[in-house]
């Protein structure tokens, strides 16, 4: 059981419901205006031409995967309700902070096992763009 009660139960469903419209929209208008490569690069196909069509497509196609990512993740939330988990720490099993879940609704641990899962995952990578 969640420890949430009915009525935030609907907050956060009609919430996340929300979102994800507003997200499929978003992506549908980033395909809509998203330029082919050869019309980016132009007709001359330099150098300079061809490196800013790389990275206008990189950029349109990294947004447009962020967005879907975070559809991906409301997905899971709005089963997480449907399961009646919603709420509940995927790590610890302990109830997930009220503050913490009107922030960040997908949230799927609680704070502190949060951090420690981003301590033991943490990247050295830097920025792949």
């Amino acid at each position: 059981m969640t420890g949430l009660t009915s009525s935030q139960q609907i907050e956060f469903n009609r919430t996340l419901k929300d979102r994800y419209r507003e997200l499929w929209s978003k992506v549908q208008r980033e395909l809509a205006a998203a330029q082919p490569y050869g019309v980016l690069a132009g007709e001359t196909h330099d150098r300079e031409d061809e490196a800013t069509a790389d990275l206008l497509v990189d950029i349109d196609l990294a947004l447009i995967h962020r967005d879907i990512g975070e559809m991906r993740d409301i997905e899971a939330a709005l089963e997480r309700i449907l399961q009646q988990s919603y709420g509940t720490c995927s790590d610890c099993g302990t109830r997930i902070e009220l503050p913490r879940l009107r922030a960040w609704p997908t949230a799927k641990r609680c704070h502190g096992c949060q951090v420690r899962h981003e301590q033991r995952h943490a990247s050295t990578r830097g920025p792949t763009l």
